[in-house]
């Protein structure tokens, strides 16, 4: 799956009922197919991504821009790096 390479984009990852480690790889696999600067919205409902993904991110040279924690669901934002 290809997304639009031209401007910055902002793509929404459904990782809803997925337990780990499967939403850090599909964030991972989603990252690879896009461009620095990009933002990408991950929505989960393990609540084991709030210290997976940031620490993903780190590791990985991209940017957590925010984790909105809601009752059943966790959204992180996060900006893709140069490292992609």
């Amino acid at each position: 799956m290809k997304f639009p390479v031209s401007g910055m984009s902002e793509i929404t990852l459904d990782a809803r009922n997925l337990l780990c480690p499967l939403p850090v790889i599909r964030t991972q696999n989603t990252v690879e197919e896009l461009q620095q600067g990009d933002t990408l919205l991950v929505k989960c409902t393990d609540h084991g991504v709030i210290n997976d993904i940031p620490a993903w991110c780190r590791i990985n040279g991209h940017q957590i821009l925010s984790i909105d924690e809601q009752e059943y669901e966790i959204v992180i934002k996060l900006r893709v790096g140069k490292n992609s």
